[in-house]
């Protein structure tokens, strides 16, 4: 603590940050770690796993030697109907209306090591017609009662029609499949949040990796062992999006799958919205409610640098309190290993008064057309779950796993059953013989509409 202090004297004398964050010397400088300079002195740390993959080798019968067809290697998955109408009032009304093939979302409680769920919570967009509390946006006005005596009957109430502020129309088809580690147009892509470092994925990245996997995971700029520009606008949303958007181009394969925590969700929207035919599959751990970003003005972190590193040895400590459900000496090991909050105050006091992204609304949110599946560790004391909720409410297809024995940092604290969790998103892929079904039930049927699934959610602004 003295030595705090009398760096922040030191910064506060001098005009210079102390404690500069510069490249740290990796723990395996060789095994799968490259340094990419995405602007000219900006570089970024990367740890890149490419699997070592046996060659397939056809038989005369056009089989692989495993017994499987090329058509399974090759499989496109099953095409889903994406169609959507979204619109927004005047009055910050979101109506969105589902008119395609919707995936019913689930809440399910896990414990670490237990997939078994303890109870189960469905969270599903319900049809409009038996939903009360959606209003109907244009409502019909209630009948107008007899006339008594000689009084005049009254006139009709004039029907008020509402205007739309904004109407968004989707309708594409995607295909969904089966993502196996023997499939080499597959790759992983793991982004962090503030103050972490590629090393939170410690035991992702290894347990993926092994199941071949090819594995992608950047530190940010200012975390980590990238470098740490001394210029706050290097830290705004923009260009650390722009960062993993050339950290992605460079790495991407045919069919990506986003994985972010915290802070990090934010880029992998980013990027699903920005390139959608590549983007197969996102999961969002941790992420919160789908609000624009907006950084706030009575933050602690908006305390000048030199405060903020006096304050440094309470900030980590509150850390480890509410990112870590429990406090012991494992989840000290855990944060230290990996290299979690280990960022200088000038970075700190930049990523968050950075945190400026207008356009991340739930709109925005609502225009993603790619599976996804939501992350939330119970004990969480930064995001709620109900702001996971909404996610999973504004989202097409959302899948929300809630971990009860999981905090913030669920990824370092229940390995085992995120990891679980993980494969089994990536392994899955719509059945449509039940909506084949459903289409033959409804064709013998005489007189039968297909239903509209509408949620009705206020927009704060």
């Amino acid at each position: 603590m003295l030595t705090s202090l009398a760096e922040s004297i030191f910064c506060c004398l001098t005009g210079k940050a102390a404690n500069l964050v510069v490249p740290l010397e990796s723990s395996e400088p060789s095994d799968g770690y490259e340094f990419v300079e995405v602007k000219p002195g900006r570089v970024l740390r990367v740890r890149h796993i490419v699997p070592e993959r046996q060659p397939i080798i056809m038989e005369e019968n056009g089989a692989c030697e495993d017994g499987s067809s090329p058509e399974d290697l090759d499989s496109t998955g099953n095409s889903v109907h994406c169609k959507r109408k979204i619109t927004v009032y005047r009055n910050g009304q979101l109506v969105i209306e589902n008119l395609g093939d919707v995936l019913h979302s689930e809440i399910l409680q896990c414990q670490d090591g237990d997939l078994e769920p303890c109870s189960t919570v469905e969270v599903e967009l319900a049809d409009y017609k038996e939903m009360p509390s959606s209003p109907d946006p244009n409502p019909v006005p209630p009948p107008v009662p007899p006339p008594s005596g000689d009084q005049k009957p009254a006139p009709p109430p004039r029907r008020r029609r509402r205007k739309p502020k904004r109407t968004v129309l989707i309708n594409s088809k995607r295909s969904i499949s089966s993502c196996k580690g023997t499939h080499s147009d597959v790759a992983l892509f793991f982004v962090h949040g503030v103050g972490g470092s590629l090393d939170i994925w410690g035991s992702q990245l290894d347990f993926f990796s092994r199941l071949g996997y090819e594995v992608i995971a950047p530190d940010l700029a200012g975390h980590g062992a990238s470098t740490a520009p001394q210029i706050a606008a290097a830290y705004t949303f923009y260009a650390l999006a722009e960062d993993l958007r050339a950290i992605f181009k460079r790495y991407a394969r045919k069919r990506n799958i986003l994985i972010g925590h915290s802070y990090g969700v934010s880029f992998c929207t980013f990027l699903a919205h920005e390139y959608p035919d590549l983007v197969h599959k996102v999961v969002m751990i941790n992420g919160g409610g789908p609000t624009a970003l907006e950084p706030s003005l009575c933050s602690i972190f908006q305390l000048p640098s030199c405060i903020l590193h006096c304050l440094s040895p309470c900030l980590a400590w509150s850390f480890l309190k509410a990112g870590f459900a429990r406090q012991g000496a494992k989840e000290k090991q855990l944060l230290k290993q990996g290299n979690a909050f280990n960022v200088s105050p000038f970075v700190l006091r930049a990523m968050m008064s950075g945190q400026y992204w207008p356009e991340g609304d739930e709109v925005y949110h609502a225009e993603l057309t790619v599976p996804i599946l939501l992350i939330h560790g119970m004990c969480d004391k930064f995001v709620p779950v109900d702001e996971d909720q909404r996610m999973a409410e504004i989202l097409l297809f959302a899948f929300l796993k809630v971990i009860e024995e999981g905090s913030h940092m669920v990824m370092m604290e229940c390995p085992d059953t995120v990891n679980t969790l993980l494969h089994e998103f990536f392994l899955w892929e719509p059945d449509m013989s039940r909506k084949d079904s459903n289409n033959r039930d409804m064709e013998n049927s005489v007189a039968l509409s297909d239903p509209v699934h509408l949620v009705s959610k206020n927009i704060d602004k």
